[in-house]
């Protein structure tokens, strides 16, 4: 599973949003709601993302969109180990 939240997060850094919401849209863990929480926010849909993020049991942060990926990244590297 991790190593599609790692390829979501690797289409986020080359823009290829699209692409990554394919991969998290089906996903049923905390990590893909996360992702895709994030990639509503990047769209400016803050009510999708504030869905999202709750049904991932987290409140949307106040972090940067930069620090936000970085956060994700964190977390997809370290269920990966």
């Amino acid at each position: 599973m991790t190593s599609k939240h790692l390829q979501a997060l690797e289409f986020i850094s080359q823009g290829n949003w699209l692409e990554a919401h394919e991969l998290v849209q089906h996903e049923h863990d905390e990590l893909a709601f996360q992702i895709h929480g994030y990639l509503h926010l990047e769209e400016g849909d803050v009510s999708n993302a504030n869905y999202w993020y709750n049904r991932a049991g987290k409140l949307q942060t106040n972090n940067t969109p930069e620090q936000e990926l970085a956060r994700l990244y964190q977390l997809a590297k370290s269920n990966n180990t």
